[in-house]
């Protein structure tokens, strides 16, 4: 070795750290949409975390307003092109992370035997109202899903359209929700008839939750084999019961619903929605839901204190700010939900229940600026 050079492992060494240092840093690509929304449902790390509204298809926006003009909400439903189409308008306007079918959680009574219809004034008929054992005996689950083929169609349609960009959202009813439809006839200010029959005759009440979990879980199947990102199931009359009541009225059957999900292969993640029933965390957890969503009432710090790490949490902003703030109160209001879920993978931002009317265009512009410029 002569004086003053280094010794060839040294030289080694020195090679190689000044090519690394002289090299350009490699950046780690923006995930698509669909793959921020894939992550977080399995709370996994995102650069940000992904967003969609529920009810963001539909009555705030005015292009589908245009089209009520000439079309029902039944029609619009139940036309695979039509109803992609107002799946489509809140993607291309707003470019949320994920589309949810347009449709309604009403397409599982009228599969079973029980069609509805809105009327003029607003609000739901169904053309009759199951009250006893022999009228839930007149529903049939056998041909759910051949009946709701257009749902099928629409989907397929919509995951060919999307592709990798955007994630796809297919959703039911819950049983406990269904039942309190189905057993008023109609939307109405005080739904107790489903309640009463739990309570008195809850024998009578299991056959028709019995049904409803066989007709949804094929429904969600169908929904699956499509080639949808996520399931969610809307609870959101579960705040209608009592917490000693949930877990045998709505609980329960969710908890089946998922199982039965989950034994395919390839099974989409669950999101579980129950609206009021922010008491009945275990109960939530227990269903096995991989992503629970958590309504305006509860606090997200609150809601993650409650919920283990390895399921994800989605909510939870007013929809009232929507329609009667202004764009700066969103903003400010969004970066504290966000700022509530920072440093816990697996936050889906979305309102505390669905989009209203009354929704103004530029406050949800608003949010989703802010929830777009976050970094976690």
């Amino acid at each position: 070795m002569i004086s003053g050079f280094p010794t060839p492992m040294v030289y080694a060494i020195n090679h190689v750290t000044q090519r690394f240092a002289m090299s350009p840093t490699i950046a780690t690509p923006t995930p698509t949409n669909r793959q921020r929304f894939q992550a977080a449902c399995r709370c996994l790390p995102t650069d940000r975390p992904p967003m969609w509204l529920m009810r963001q298809a539909g009555r705030a926006l005015p292009e589908y307003r245009k089209l009520k003009e000439t079309y029902t909400f039944v029609q619009l439903v139940q036309n695979p092109e039509l109803a992609v189409e107002v799946t489509l308008q809140p993607v291309r306007r707003f470019g949320f992370d994920a589309a949810i079918l347009f449709s309604d959680i009403l397409v599982i009574p009228e599969a079973l035997g029980q069609s509805y219809h809105f009327r003029e004034t607003g609000g739901v008929v169904m053309d009759f109202a199951v009250t006893t054992a022999a009228d839930i005996a007149r529903l049939s689950v056998e041909r759910v899903v051949e009946r709701l083929s257009y749902v099928d169609q629409a989907l397929r349609m919509l995951r060919q359209e999307l592709g990798d960009r955007t994630a796809l959202i297919g959703f039911s009813g819950s049983p406990w929700t269904l039942a309190t439809f189905m057993m008023e006839g109609a939307s109405v200010p005080k739904y107790s008839r489903a309640l009463a029959l739990f309570r008195e005759d809850p024998k009578t009440y299991y056959l028709l939750a019995e049904k409803l979990t066989a007709a949804i879980t094929a429904y969600l199947q169908m929904q699956a084999d499509t080639g949808v990102d996520a399931l969610q199931i809307f609870d959101s009359h579960g705040g209608h019961l009592l917490p000693a009541e949930f877990p045998a009225a709505s609980g329960r059957w969710i908890g089946e619903i998922i199982a039965a999900l989950k034994q395919r292969p390839a099974a989409p993640p669950v999101i579980a929605f129950s609206l009021g029933t922010h008491d009945n965390w275990p109960e939530l957890v227990a269903t096995g839901a991989n992503v629970i969503g958590v309504d305006w009432q509860t606090p997200l710090a609150e809601a993650r204190k409650h919920v283990p790490a390895h399921i994800g949490l989605q909510g939870n902003l007013s929809p009232a700010l929507i329609s009667d703030a202004t764009p700066a109160d969103v903003a400010r209001e969004t970066s504290g939900v966000l700022d509530s879920m920072r440093g816990r993978p697996g936050h889906i931002f979305n309102l505390g229940h669905g989009l209203t009317p009354g929704a103004k265009l530029e406050n949800i512009a608003a949010l989703v600026d802010t929830v777009q410029k976050f970094k976690v």
